[in-house]
C-alpha cells in the first residue's frame, strides 16, 4: 500500500496570485506528490512525456499512474492534434474561458498564454477576458460565441444547447470544429475542480525573489 503525506504548508499570503494574469503561476499541492527519484517506470510511462516529473501536479498525479496516462493521453490529443477543425489558439481560449468561470487561477494563466503565444494578434482579448470574466464583450461575434459556449458548458447544471451550437455556426464553426470546442472546454470544466480539489496556485516570480534573498 502506498503510504501518502498530507499536511504540506499552505501558500503563504503574500506568494498568492493577485487575480487572473496571463502566465507566471506556479502551483503547490496539499498533498505530498510522488519524488522524483521515487517514480517507478510505470509511473514515469505515464507522464507521456519525460520532463513533466519537474511538475508537483503530475507527480501527484502519477500515484494512480492508469488514471494519468489517459487524461495526459486525452489533454494532449484535444490540443496538440489541430490539423484541422479549430484552431489551437481558439482551443486554448476555451479552456482559458471554462478556467477563468471555475476560478481557476493556474490554469487560466497557462491557457491564457497559450492562447496568445498560438495567436498574437488575440492578445487584448484574452487579458480582457482575464480581467471581466466570461461575461465581457471581447470585441468581435466569433470570440464571444466561442466563450459563451464554454461558459454554458462549464455552468452547474451545464446550459449549453442547440442555440449555442446554432450561433457557433453562425460565426463560422463547422461540425468539427465544434466538437473540438466542447472537448476543450469541458476536459476543463473537469481539469479545474481536479487541480482546484488538490492545491492552490503561487505567484512564481515572486516565490523565485523570496528564494533568491534567503541565505544560503
Amino acid at each position: 500500500m502506498t503510504t501518502i503525506t498530507a499536511g504540506i504548508t499552505p501558500v503563504e499570503p503574500d506568494l498568492f496570485p493577485d487575480g487572473f494574469v496571463v502566465g507566471g503561476l506556479g502551483w503547490q499541492p496539499w498533498i505530498e506528490p510522488v519524488p522524483v527519484d521515487e517514480l517507478t517506470d510505470v509511473q514515469r510511462d505515464a507522464l507521456i512525456e519525460p520532463e513533466r516529473s519537474e511538475s508537483p501536479y503530475f507527480r501527484l498525479l502519477a500515484r494512480d499512474p492508469a488514471i494519468l496516462k489517459a487524461r495526459t493521453l486525452t489533454d494532449l490529443d484535444i490540443f496538440y492534434n489541430a490539423a484541422d477543425g479549430l484552431p489551437r489558439a481558439e482551443r486554448e481560449l476555451g479552456a482559458a474561458a471554462a478556467s477563468r468561470l471555475n476560478g481557476c487561477t493556474f490554469c487560466a494563466s497557462v491557457h491564457s498564454s497559450f492562447a496568445i503565444r498560438q495567436d498574437p494578434n488575440r492578445a487584448a482579448q484574452v487579458e480582457q477576458l482575464l480581467a471581466d470574466g466570461v461575461g465581457a464583450d471581447l470585441g468581435d461575434e466569433r470570440t464571444n460565441a466561442i466563450v459563451d459556449a464554454v461558459a454554458a458548458l462549464t455552468a452547474t447544471p451545464v446550459r449549453f444547447d442547440a442555440g449555442h451550437v446554432a450561433r457557433l455556426r453562425e460565426v463560422g464553426l463547422d461540425d468539427l470544429a465544434i466538437v473540438d470546442l466542447v472537448n476543450s472546454g469541458a476536459f476543463f470544466s473537469w481539469a479545474n475542480r481536479l487541480m482546484l480539489s488538490l492545491g492552490e496556485p503561487t505567484d512564481a516570480a515572486r516565490r523565485r525573489a523570496r528564494r533568491r534573498a534567503q541565505p544560503d
